[in-house]
């Protein structure tokens, strides 16, 4: 019996960058030897046992093969005679695919050392194909690297494809989906996340109204960059440089998908894209079922974005159903969510990154004055019910009108 650190600790650890989870395999032995040995089964899925004292995760090596459609379709085999190879071999990537002993010994069977030196993610092996669930990983790994200049190999990208035209992306669950998205977008660079996802012709099938948006044109004046795939990238690389949260950065993909709607005869303008946009963005959060705070979000940037970008422009009766649309009294949080994904929206055109956004602090300061407007002093008077909604509103409406007049 014999225990190997795998995976990404190995990986990271030669990287020289922080190793957050360490995944150990066991080779040499059975379930019932870890039990003998005090380890606590978890699951039924696959052979994973907790160590007594410490609760860490041992795998058992493991052999796998196809045996249906999905990121599930798989049959395990785990015993004492499955080598550290075996296992190292079923893995997505070469760079994935490294163990170290407790001697401090890399077991590299892979060429994952070449690879790491050479900054390319590829594959292990033709079986790389039998799990759609490794082109959103893939993708997701060339997002968090990206910075350390890894790209995705060719040849992988071509099984990607394969993968992607196949079918087989459809048969992963919301679930799964999401997972890898969401922890896509919260990596360092989130916009290689989509482009690679292009690149193989998976958006066209995950996020169709996303891949839509690229070739679209904007108006040259507003958006240098003119493509409007490539201005919903930089609005993501934008959200993340200023480390937004999940909630902003769903947002900030999904905030133009109206502009897909556009016919050419009307492009480069986009008239009433916002509206024309919900129904696309309330049918992606249900495909992959959205926690509830990113969906809401998402459909309220869609809809407002350009209620922000014109912030210092708005009437105080529209500034003043911007500010109740977001429900600012008991929610405050949600409407500088939605500032922030209106800044970065700003920031992401060729030219635009370090430019002033006053709409932010205006915003800011017109929430403030409507909530503090205080009830009170109306129920004093006399206003109840639907009157005291009433005069509640008519105050919030002077005290935007003497914000708007003072600033």
């Amino acid at each position: 019996m014999k225990i190997y650190e795998v995976g990404g600790a190995v990986r990271d650890r030669l990287l020289g960058i922080p190793v957050v989870d360490i995944d150990r395999v066991v080779v040499g032995a059975d379930a019932e030897r870890m039990l003998a040995d005090g380890y606590r089964p978890v699951g039924s899925d696959f052979p994973v046992f907790l160590h007594p004292q410490t609760g860490e995760e041992y795998a058992l090596a493991r052999t796998e093969r196809k045996s249906g459609r999905g990121y599930g379709g798989f049959v395990f085999h785990a015993s004492p005679d499955v080598t550290l190879e075996q296992d190292l071999s079923r893995r997505d990537l070469t760079i994935n695919a490294m163990a170290e002993d407790d001697d401090g010994r890399i077991i590299d069977p892979y060429g994952g050392q070449q690879d790491l030196n050479e900054r390319l993610l590829r594959h292990v092996s033709p079986a790389f194909i039998e799990d759609p669930l490794r082109v959103l990983r893939v993708a997701r790994f060339a997002a968090r690297y990206a910075g350390l200049g890894f790209r995705v190999a060719e040849p992988t990208l071509q099984l990607m494809r394969q993968l992607s035209e196949s079918g087989e992306l459809q048969a992963l669950t919301a679930e799964r989906s999401w997972k890898e998205i969401s922890r896509a977008l919260m990596e360092a660079h989130p916009q290689v996340f989509i482009q690679v996802l292009r690149d193989c012709r998976a958006l066209e099938h995950l996020l169709p109204e996303v891949d839509a948006l690229f070739g679209v044109p904007q108006p040259p004046a507003h958006h240098p960059e003119i493509d409007t795939g490539v201005h919903t990238l930089s609005v993501l690389e934008q959200a993340a440089r200023h480390g937004q949260p999940l909630s902003v950065r769903w947002a900030c993909l999904l905030h133009d998908l109206g502009k897909g709607t556009t016919r050419p005869s009307e492009w480069p303008r986009h008239i009433a894209h916002e509206q024309r946009g919900v129904k696309l963005i309330k049918a992606v959060n249900e495909r992959f079922k959205v926690p509830r705070d990113c969906q809401e979000l998402a459909v309220l940037v869609g809809e407002y974005h350009t209620h922000g970008h014109r912030a210092l422009e708005l009437k105080p009766s529209t500034l003043l159903e911007l500010l109740q649309s977001f429900d600012v009294y008991r929610r405050p949080g949600r409407f500088e969510d939605f500032i922030m994904a209106c800044e970065m929206d700003a920031r992401g055109r060729l030219g635009f990154e370090a430019r002033e956004y006053p709409q932010a602090d205006y915003l800011r300061g017109a929430a403030a004055a409507a909530r503090g407007v205080a009830v009170q002093p109306l129920v004093a008077q006399g206003f109840k019910g639907q009157a005291l909604g009433e005069a509640l509103k008519r105050a919030r409406l002077e005290a935007l009108k003497a914000y708007k007049a003072g600033v």
